[in-house]
């Protein structure tokens, strides 16, 4: 069943108007950046108890930097966060789109700046939280995206290659985002779609600009057996709350194919449908997909200094007070 949320996409003009509206006000009356609190770390680190605990005690509204959280009816696969685990906290930029639908990140970075811009006019906290560090980075460093849209032809084409010369032809033309991104087949494609379009290499279009907010960064991290361990009960929770009917219904409705199926939990039970492997091998290989992720997801964050690591919850609270006192 798709959550009800707090926000719904805004218009591109809407978008615009309320940035131009928060930045008189901080040229006008605010001396420092509007504050910003980001939660980052891997899957199952416990980061959206984190966000909704932080949101209840600094009031505050919560933002999603989730890539696969944007689309609607993928709600056990995705991890997305339930009513009851929402405790009243309004949520923002979930079940954008459909499964076959599409997001850019210049799309994201437009729909999150207003969700953020709309929280600071409310006087209250914004707290972005997330898996996805090209979202996060997206907003924490004002990335310059380019703003292409999605070409299909173009699109199906590369997704044609397989894997090898997939990777293989970003690495020759722009071995520094792939490095970046390791092997994310979707990143890899929307980057040579936008460098066949622009005649650029993505990083040079992916440039940080001036910082527009006060931003500080909370990343949890447990220990490497307890995340094991989180991710293992998730798994098993996720199926016992029915991700196995959850994907029958959206390979019933949507081609398998799709981009947005083919993230873990989804892509490893559709091979159980198609008769592939067994479910007992289907699940098991959606936690070691899930644990690899989650190193890779490490990997990235670990990059950006900036970021301060807790491996519980507890000391956080007292980081974040004392930043925010360090505005009064």
């Amino acid at each position: 069943m798709s959550l009800e949320i707090a926000a719904t996409i805004p218009s591109i003009h809407s978008a615009e108007s309320g940035r131009k509206s928060i930045k008189n006000i901080r040229k006008m009356n605010m001396p420092t950046l509007p504050k910003l609190l980001v939660v980052v770390g891997p899957t199952s680190s416990g980061k959206s108890a984190v966000a909704v605990e932080a949101a209840k005690l600094f009031d505050g509204e919560i933002v999603s930097a989730d890539s696969r959280q944007i689309y609607k009816g993928m709600d056990i696969g995705t991890g997305k966060v339930t009513e009851k685990e929402m405790a009243g906290i309004p949520h923002h930029l979930l079940d954008l789109v459909e499964p076959d639908g599409t997001l850019t990140l210049a799309e994201f970075k437009k729909f999150a700046l207003e969700a953020i811009d709309g929280i600071i006019s409310r006087g209250k906290l914004p707290i972005l939280v997330g898996g996805t560090g090209l979202y996060v980075s997206a907003i924490a460093d004002n990335l310059e995206i380019p703003e292409v849209a999605p070409n299909k032809k173009r699109r199906a084409r590369l997704e044609k290659l397989g894997d090898d010369a997939l990777f293989e032809r970003l690495r020759e033309e722009d071995p520094h985002y792939a490095r970046r991104i390791g092997p994310n087949r979707r990143y890899a494609i929307r980057a040579l779609e936008v460098m066949e379009e622009t005649g650029k290499t993505f990083t040079a279009q992916q440039r940080k600009g001036e910082p527009i907010y006060d931003i500080f960064l909370v990343g949890l991290t447990p220990p490497e057996n307890v995340l094991e361990d989180r991710i293992r009960r998730r798994v098993d929770t996720m199926m016992s709350r029915g991700l196995l009917e959850e994907t029958e219904r959206l390979s019933e409705k949507y081609d398998g194919d799709l981009p947005a199926l083919s993230g873990i939990g989804y892509k490893e039970l559709l091979g159980y449908l198609e008769e592939e492997m067994t479910l007992r091998e289907a699940v098991e290989m959606i936690k070691l997909h899930t644990r690899q992720y989650a190193k890779r997801q490490m990997t990235w964050f670990k990059r950006d200094k900036r970021i301060v690591w807790f491996t519980t919850d507890k000391p956080i609270y007292a980081g974040i007070e004392n930043w925010l006192k360090l505005a009064k």
